[in-house]
């Protein structure tokens, strides 16, 4: 079976980057069978900016953050059919469940944030899909709460994969024509809407090729590939060619932005190729990540995370941090919704970076503060490099304080103080 396609935010973000993609779909002799689209743009900032006005009553907020969504995505659909189209009747029905929702909705936040973010990918796939079907590619929108079908873990909902391959089959078993659906959304059995975390269409997309059994996903980009540390802070990354899951999983899983962290298993598992590919330039020599080992599992990667808190916990009785207690210390962690980017167990204490999230690490702290002696550290810049050498490290650590750092034979991960770390990085 072909392939599935991906599509981000920026690759479908107004009226022309619409037309390209379906320029780029046209020109392909073998179309993909499935398509899965991102929200445009900021829309999901944009949402949970509307989800924030409408849980603190900023009626003024509100109405104004909305009609700035509702213009967004009706200027591109005059843009492409015109004024008064039945794609731009479509959004505004759209628009108005989404108001609707909101003036009904007391779920607690995690529900009501599913129920609100979902919708900039609703609204983005009626517009390309009726686009394609515009130019001439038959394409039939699919509903991804009818098809993804997950537990109610809201904001990172686990997949019942049983059943949603076996809605997906049937479905591809009866539509023909590219079937095209929506990222990072799901539904509970019931039909509540469930989302699988934050970036997370690349994760539908495997879920796509996985129950499919294509022969291929693609991820387009904005960049040709992946690159040994990110082109936007290193004057000289490079780009990598070939890249094994396994070390794509331990890049992706310490940071490295262009491929989500769960994208992988369900590819891996039945030994799906991911090809990452500029939508800019499709022509260009993409990365290509399999079974086999490439390039980018020999040289070293270099992965930054701004905006980090270093986080020390000592108990207040002295007494060890034990199993039990990393265990405990590690759970409170993800109740409230956070993961340790930087971990290193000391017998009397414990030191882990977090992304600084106010509220959920003030939380964390609540819970913690009884037993444990707390202190904190913000303004931290997180490094992680995957496969050091001394030279590396020494020339990426010039001239800066390091806070913190720890070092095995495949990585070494540094905090610095981010006033302290340039715009631009170089590699040794």
């Amino acid at each position: 079976m072909p392939e599935v396609y991906k599509f981000g935010g920026a690759s479908i973000q107004d009226a022309d980057a619409i037309r390209r993609l379906g320029e780029l779909l046209t020109r392909h002799d073998l179309r993909p069978r499935a398509l899965v689209v991102s929200a445009m743009g900021k829309t999901t900032n944009a949402l949970e900016a509307l989800l924030d006005a409408a849980r603190s009553d900023d009626t003024h907020a509100y109405r104004e953050r909305l009609e700035a969504i509702r213009q967004a995505h009706l200027r591109t659909a005059e843009a492409l059919f015109g004024a008064d189209s039945t794609t731009a009747a479509a959004l505004e029905r759209l628009l108005d469940d989404l108001d609707a929702d909101h003036r009904h909705c007391n779920a607690d936040y995690p529900i009501h944030y599913d129920r609100t973010v979902g919708f900039g990918e609703l609204l983005s796939t009626t517009l390309v899909a009726a686009w394609l079907n515009e130019i001439g590619i038959a394409t039939h929108w699919c509903d991804a709460r009818e098809l993804i079908i997950t537990d109610d873990h809201h904001q990172a909902a686990e997949v019942d994969w049983t059943e949603t391959c076996r809605r997906l089959v049937e479905l591809a078993g009866r539509e023909e024509g590219l079937l095209l659906t929506q990222g990072f959304i799901g539904a509970t059995v019931e039909g509540v809407t469930t989302t699988l975390g934050r970036e997370g269409s690349d994760f539908s997309a495997a879920i796509l090729a996985h129950c499919l059994d294509v022969e291929g996903l693609t991820i387009w980009k904005d960049v040709p590939g992946l690159f040994n540390a990110d082109p936007r802070r290193f004057d000289n990354a490079r780009q990598i060619a070939r890249l094994s899951y396994g070390e794509a999983v331990e890049q992706a899983w310490h940071g490295a932005k262009v491929i989500h962290p769960r994208t992988l298993a369900p590819l891996q598992r039945k030994s799906i190729p991911l090809t990452v590919r500029s939508f800019l330039e499709p022509d260009a020599v993409p990365t290509r990540i399999g079974p086999e080992a490439g390039d980018g599992d020999r040289q070293p990667a270099c992965i930054l995370r701004d905006d980090q808190v270093l986080l020390d916990v000592t108990p207040h009785d002295f007494s060890f941090m034990d199993d039990a207690r990393l265990g405990r210390v590690l759970a409170c962690l993800a109740h409230h919704g956070l993961h340790a980017n930087f971990l290193e167990c000391e017998a009397m204490r414990l030191r882990l970076a977090i992304d600084d999230e106010p509220a959920k690490r003030q939380a964390l702290l609540s819970d913690l503060r009884e037993e444990y002696r707390l202190e904190c550290q913000a303004g931290l810049t997180l490094l992680t490099v995957r496969h050091p050498s001394d030279l590396l490290l020494h020339g990426l650590g010039s001239g800066m304080t390091i806070v913190t750092e720890k070092r095995t034979s495949t990585i070494a991960q540094r905090l610095f103080p981010s006033e302290e770390c340039p715009e631009r990085w170089r590699l040794p």
